[in-house]
């Protein structure tokens, strides 16, 4: 049977992020990757070259899934960061990345493709503005971190309040997530 370097690839890719989201970086062992994947610890340097240039491309590849998966719509920001809650709620993996990513990795570059998209939504809610669509009582800068944070109330929460505050259902978070986004920009 012919090997399949991309399935490899994604294997590898899928069981890393699942390690790294419970481990963080220097927690996570190669060999738990590799057995997870149904591979050995040799494709993981083959294809990656080491354990950090593994979390890179698992890193490189949420941050590619957030933006392709949740284009900004200044049309309805409300809506937009609803989705974006989404994402965290079906992905919870997705804020301990986040999270080991600050700990563990605070000090590196960010990441080009990741800042230009953060860039262009920005610029995007600036236009807006410029149109009179969008409130301008906020920087856009500031409006695009203030939607971000509304977006990951529930998957970035203290585990001190969630044990103290009931967590509404799915359809209920999207709901107030909408609604403060819409108030802030009212």
């Amino acid at each position: 049977m012919p090997r399949d370097a991309k399935a490899t690839r994604q294997r590898l890719l899928t069981a890393a992020r699942t390690e790294f989201a419970r481990y963080g970086i220097a927690g996570a062992r190669v060999d738990r990757i590799a057995a997870a994947a149904a591979s050995n610890k040799a494709q993981i340097y083959h294809y990656f070259g080491s354990k950090d240039a593994l979390f890179d491309a698992v890193w490189e590849s949420l941050v590619t899934q957030v933006i392709n998966g949740t284009p900004i719509d200044v049309g309805d920001l409300a809506g937009w960061a609803a989705d974006l809650a989404d994402i965290y709620a079906d992905y919870p993996e997705l804020m301990r990345l986040v999270a080991w990513q600050r700990l563990e990795r605070a000090g590196d570059p960010p990441l080009p493709m990741s800042v230009r998209s953060v860039e262009r939504n920005i610029d995007a809610i600036g236009k807006a503005q410029a149109g009179e669509t969008v409130t301008d009582r906020f920087r856009p800068d500031i409006i695009f971190s203030l939607i971000l944070h509304l977006a990951t109330l529930w998957g970035d929460m203290n585990p001190d309040v969630k044990a103290a505050v009931e967590l509404p259902d799915r359809d209920t978070r999207r709901s107030i997530i909408g609604q403060a986004v819409s108030r802030l920009l009212s």
